[in-house]
């Protein structure tokens, strides 16, 4: 699909041989990150319509099944993202008790 849709769908990177160099394998790994950190974007915008309760058992009209999803959906989208902030934990020595001092 991906040779077809190039602009819609994007196939994961082709693994590189066996006897490839390191530099292929950092472009592969770089690569299949890239793509990963994107696809996961998706992932939990598919899923995130699915976690509201008046969706997960509808027993409503099917004809007003769209409208809902629509006013959902635009919640959902109004919704500010949460970002997650990698942090690195710091290596400098902390004196603890009365050598602190």
């Amino acid at each position: 699909m991906a040779r077809d849709f190039p602009h819609q769908v994007s196939a994961p990177p082709k693994k590189p041989a066996k006897n490839a160099g390191p530099g292929e394998r950092k472009h592969y790994d770089r690569t299949r990150r890239r793509q990963s950190r994107r696809r996961i974007m998706v992932e939990h915008a598919i899923a995130e319509p699915k976690q509201w309760r008046s969706l997960q058992r509808w027993i409503g009209r099917r004809e007003t099944l769209h409208e809902v999803m629509a006013a959902i959906g635009g919640l959902v989208s109004d919704r500010p993202p949460r970002r997650v902030i990698l942090r690195r934990p710091s290596t400098a020595l902390v004196l603890a008790g009365p050598a602190a001092c």
